[in-house]
């Protein structure tokens, strides 16, 4: 499950303004990571290789900054060079997905590294869906699990939520205010395809007015920061037996019917001038920080995968399965630092190398201060759902 936003509105000078924030919820268990690819010429006849299927490469591919599930080519968000950021997230339908094809995280790649602008990343999308069957095994735990997509792809001008059910599409031009998406289909061409039960599970409509609610009248980034944080009308996340803490856009895990987790964080700032962007790239925004990274300026975060290791993911996976356990009581003891250091960087950013060394260090200090034991205030069934993934 996700929850994706864009909030359109103009600066003090009267030019757009357009704000972009996306959590991706995806298996407890499934590590993302940042990954930068530069801008590239390729040789006729190239093809490339998606997550099952070999396309035609095109002569030019920009350069991008994805954040992807480790083991997938595509990715669940991201920004090319020229300012384009595009988030996707599924949608639950009626019609069969086939079991061989473009995966919505591969649409959303292939999209950001060929076009140059939000309209012409729409009509990449529309050319590929004409071209190639969208489907493919997109779950990690669960590899037969597949689905369609939905994307809010945005640039410095202006945004659009698009939908899909197989090669059918429908468009929406976002003119102002927060848009969100939250794995249901909204837009009237293709509502009539919606698997109610699955949509319903998800609480797909819920979030989507819960992410509205809380963007509205966003004016920064930090405005964003604590909106992927929400926890719905709770401080801390609140359990149902049947899905976990899906009821807000700071998803975590536990339910018996839906067990999602937010895996990864990013927010985009889109104005006439260089896109600032900001990622945790790590689970649980309420457990993380959020960095400034660049497309032009890649980092070594580490190679995380599905055992735990020295990657910058693992490593906060760590404070986060901490923390959990007494969210409240736990995240207090470091809250107060990590809000003060945004917001400094917020005013002024560091060189994104600059700022992840600070993090990391901040990082060592929160998880060392986190008590090894001590009370576990969560349901029954979210400990367990840990215990057999421990």
């Amino acid at each position: 499950m996700c929850d994706t936003v864009v909030v359109v509105g103009a600066n003090e000078a009267g030019d757009p303004r357009i704000l972009f924030a996306k959590n991706s919820d995806r298996d407890a268990t499934e590590p993302q990571l940042l990954e930068w690819v530069p801008a590239r010429d390729w040789p006729a006849g190239t093809t490339v290789r998606c997550s099952q299927l070999a396309i035609p490469q095109v002569a030019h591919t920009h350069a991008v900054l994805l954040s992807r599930p480790y083991w997938m080519w595509g990715a669940e968000m991201g920004v090319n060079e020229h300012g384009v950021v595009i988030g996707n997230e599924a949608v639950f339908t009626r019609d069969a997905v086939p079991e061989v094809g473009l995966s919505g995280m591969d649409l959303l790649r292939l999209a950001l590294q060929r076009s140059a602008s939000a309209a012409e990343a729409i009509a990449v999308l529309e050319g590929l869906l004409d071209a190639w069957p969208q489907g493919g095994a997109m779950g990690h735990e669960d590899r037969g699990f597949r689905y369609y997509s939905s994307f809010i792809v945005a640039d410095g001008r202006e945004a659009y939520v698009f939908e899909t059910v197989g090669s059918e599409r429908a468009v929406e031009r976002v003119v102002s205010g927060a848009r969100a998406i939250s794995n249901g289909l909204t837009l009237p061409a293709l509502v009539s395809h919606t698997k109610a039960l699955h949509t319903t599970v998800a609480e797909a409509g819920h979030r989507r007015a819960r992410m509205e609610s809380v963007a509205a009248g966003a004016t920064g980034a930090g405005d964003l920061f604590r909106a992927l944080r929400d926890h719905g009308a709770h401080d801390a996340p609140c359990y149902r037996w049947h899905n976990g803490a899906l009821s807000a856009p700071c998803v975590h895990p536990g339910g018996l019917l839906a067990a999602s987790q937010t895996t990864a964080s990013l927010v985009v700032e889109l104005g006439a001038g260089e896109p600032r962007i900001w990622a945790t790239a790590t689970s649980a925004p309420c457990t993380s920080i959020f960095k400034p990274v660049r497309v032009d300026t890649p980092l070594d975060l580490g190679a995380p995968g599905a055992t735990p290791n020295d990657s910058l993911w693992w490593r906060h996976e760590r404070l986060h399965r901490l923390v959990m356990r007494d969210h409240a009581a736990r995240l207090a003891r470091y809250a107060a630092e990590r809000d003060a250091t945004e917001a400094r960087w917020l005013a002024d950013p560091p060189a994104p190398a600059e700022a992840f060394a600070e993090a990391d260090a901040l990082l060592a200090r929160w998880t060392a201060d986190q008590p090894a034991d001590g009370p576990d205030d969560r349901p029954w069934y979210v400990r367990r759902f840990w215990a057999r993934r421990a």
